[in-house]
């Protein structure tokens, strides 16, 4: 495919992540040779969207505590035009304006990431379990890698974002971070990096000085109760990631300078699977690095 080690990153979906300043390090990157694939969310311009078009948003948060959006017929065309409608071309355009040839797709293109739609989902509704029928997200079960293994030759740089589809060729939501992770196992990348709009993975949620410099999270069932909401699904996906051979996976800032680059050097959390014999711990760096 190619002879630069992979790099998939995940740009997170929260206003405060600066996706222009990501777009200008990762062109500078592959100006220098590397090979990047760049994933990306929404979830500050579906919100945006879904208030303009009147669209209400609901949360599910499952009895572990992991927390994903409730996916509505809807809401799932609000995604889809979200995506790729408004953040993709964005994306590509920052990047092209950097000389940096970039293809917008989506997990539909050329059947790219198939799932199969949940049919019910748990999910705790005033203090009791209840389970959702009619959402229309899905968990990953096929990664075709021709189109960004194509793309990565020529050297673009591949835009990736749900939705997938399914098995009755619909769309599907799917979480871009276990896309992001997905994708690196399937195209045996080196490296997975989820940018999102926090330093990493914190001790305290309340205490940005907190960060955990490296989190070990257990080889199955769900991440500490301290990892909640949109984390707890990153701390899933980096472990599918290094279940899968990924070398390298970190949760790190994407709101400073050189974000990517910055994650590269080893800043945010670097996330490791702990030993079945062994309790989970983390170690925590009291300083942000920049």
């Amino acid at each position: 495919m190619t002879t630069a080690p992979l790099t998939v990153v995940k740009c997170g979906g929260n206003p405060a992540v600066d996706a222009a300043g990501i777009c200008a390090d990762i062109a500078r990157l592959v100006h220098e040779g590397h090979s990047i694939v760049l994933v990306h969310g929404g979830s500050g311009e579906i919100r945006r969207l879904a208030g303009e078009l009147g669209v209400p948003q609901r949360t599910l948060v499952a009895p572990d505590n992991v927390s994903t959006r409730y996916t509505d017929p809807a809401t799932l065309e609000v995604v889809v035009l979200a995506l790729a409608g408004s953040v993709k071309p964005k994306l590509v355009a920052e990047l092209a304006r950097h000389d940096v040839p970039a293809v917008g797709l989506t997990g539909m293109d050329g059947g790219m990431l198939r799932a199969r739609r949940k049919s019910a989902i748990r999910a705790v509704v005033d203090g009791r379990t209840v389970l959702v029928r009619d959402n229309h997200s899905g968990r990953l079960t096929t990664v075709r890698t021709e189109l960004p293994e194509a793309l990565l030759r020529l050297g673009h740089v591949p835009v990736i974002s749900p939705p997938a589809i399914d098995e009755h060729d619909r769309p599907v939501n799917v979480d871009a971070d276990r896309v992001a992770a997905a994708l690196a196992v399937a195209l045996g990348a080196d490296r997975l990096l989820l940018l999102t709009g926090a330093p990493g993975v914190l001790a305290d949620v309340d205490d940005p000085t907190s960060l955990q410099s490296t989190y070990c999270i257990a080889p199955a069932g769900p991440p500490d109760p301290s990892a909640t909401g949109g984390m707890a699904l990153k701390l899933i996906a980096a472990r599918e990631a290094l279940t899968g051979g990924v070398g390298t996976v970190r949760i790190a800032d994407g709101r400073g300078p050189a974000p990517v680059s910055q994650a590269l050097a080893g800043a945010g959390t670097t996330v490791r699977i702990a030993p079945a014999e062994e309790p989970v711990h983390s170690s925590r760096e009291m300083e942000i690095r920049a």
